[in-house]
């Protein structure tokens, strides 16, 4: 096959798959509403054509364009990512553009390449936050919870003190090895040669059912919401089947496509919702036609629990469509929020293609069924506690499971606990404008 032939084959799949995302993200017009600008469709564009269009596109289609200043000259600017920020609006942290290539790994190919792991610093030590299943990281045993102890023979805590964790773990390519010292979470330390590879992110990163107070508790990690978690869900909620109480973990998701939090809140609360309106997306006063509603509906969904309470564990990394599980479903059942409040994001972006980039600009508000939305401080909690990692998916002990039995057993909040690997030493901090998710959840 030619790579001319390829690279069309490419452009096609892509074609075919962003309305797909735009219409779960909320658009229901065309990809290219934005500017007079004709840019062609393909990598060919300059990059004065791609600043002029991309200045057009935002002054029409971004939700804040009243914030743009009225003068722009974009020669004062590099490139379309200087200009977007260089003009963005000052509330503005979660606009970005991706190429081509990025999109396509990240939301259709749902991977990316390294060992299959995100970590998290606490001082001068370094611990897992979560594998993904199919991984380097999986096969030699790692879990959240374990810690690494050097890289290639230096300690992690040199490495942070000179400021070289990120380099020594090497570059994102395939065929990159590197031998990790590691402690798993009995304790024991290993030694395992580690290769760089083409990472699947599965979605739910675990999935269990236990036994509390003559119940049967329910409870599923939701760490993204891309192509495959319709799927991921299907997996999850078959194996949650009667269950009497669910909690869904949403504390590092940083949100996604729209359609798949309605299914999420749809296969848990069922009965209680389906056909009522989860969410209304409204954009800015020049594109008022787009304005749409989302019922609640099962998608790609089959089991449905029809719950009438639904607990969602939180923190400032729970942001974007994890937030509209809780807004949506606030309306029609009880919804107990536990952990740190959201990262507060009520808005969302109807992706644009322009010469080989996708822009992912702010295009509209979202809001429940009571109108209810604009939680730019993030949505509060029932009961606080603070994340730490204290063993794999599922411990006993971890403070925001602690809460949540506490709070089925009691009907109230307990107090909080202190231990283990704090939240205060996550990488990604919400006041940051959000790029690739990899470069906040920091997966190596």
């Amino acid at each position: 096959m030619t790579s001319t032939l390829q690279s069309n084959l490419k452009r096609a799949l892509l074609c075919s798959c962003l309305p797909l995302l735009i219409s779960c993200g909320g658009s229901s017009g065309s990809t290219n509403t934005g500017g007079d600008l004709d840019v062609p469709d393909s990598g060919s564009c300059s990059v004065g054509e791609e600043k002029n269009y991309f200045l057009n596109y935002m002054r029409d289609d971004y939700f804040w364009y009243q914030d743009i200043p009225s003068n722009v000259d974009t020669g004062n600017y590099n490139d379309v990512y200087q200009l977007l920020d260089g003009i963005r609006s000052p509330v503005d942290r979660f606009s970005f553009i991706l190429t081509q290539e990025q999109y396509e790994q990240r939301y259709i190919n749902a991977e990316y390449i390294g060992f299959g792991f995100s970590t998290r610093v606490s001082g001068s030590r370094l611990f897992i936050n979560y594998v993904y299943e199919d991984s380097p990281a999986t096969s030699v045993g790692m879990t959240r919870g374990a810690e690494i102890l050097s890289i290639d023979g230096t300690s992690v805590a040199s490495l942070i003190a000179n400021n070289q964790l990120n380099d020594a773990f090497g570059a994102a390519q395939s065929g990159v090895t590197r031998t990790l010292r590691w402690r798993a979470v009995n304790q024991t330390e290993r030694e395992s040669v580690l290769t760089k590879q083409a990472v699947e992110t599965n979605t739910v990163l675990a999935t269990q059912s236990f036994a509390l107070d003559g119940k049967a508790i329910g409870y599923y990690v939701l760490n993204s919401f891309i192509n495959r978690t319709g799927s991921d869900l299907n997996d999850a909620y078959n194996q949650l089947a009667g269950v009497d109480e669910l909690i869904i973990d949403v504390r590092y998701n940083g949100g996604g496509i729209i359609k798949y939090g309605v299914q999420a809140a749809t296969q848990a609360a069922g009965n209680n919702v389906i056909g009522n309106t989860a969410v209304q997306l409204r954009y800015n006063d020049k594109n008022t036609d787009n304005n749409k509603a989302y019922l609640f509906e099962l998608g790609e969904g089959i089991q449905q629990l029809n719950l009438d309470r639904v607990f969602v564990l939180t923190t400032g990394a729970s942001c974007s469509t994890s937030e509209l599980i809780i807004n949506s479903l606030t309306p029609y059942v009880d919804v107990v929020v536990i952990g740190q409040p959201t990262c507060g994001k009520p808005v969302g972006q109807s992706p644009d293609r322009f010469c080989d980039k996708i822009s992912f600009v702010i295009n509209f508000e979202t809001v429940n069924a009571n109108g209810e939305g604009r939680y730019f401080d993030g949505l509060p909690v029932t009961c606080p506690a603070t994340d730490s990692i204290v063993g794999d998916w599922g411990a006993e002990n971890d403070p925001l499971l602690l809460q949540a039995r506490h709070f089925i057993s009691y009907g109230s909040c307990r107090p909080q606990a202190s231990g283990g690997v704090q939240q205060a030493s996550v990488t990604h901090r919400v006041d940051e404008p959000m790029t690739l998710p990899e470069q906040w959840k920091r997966e190596f």
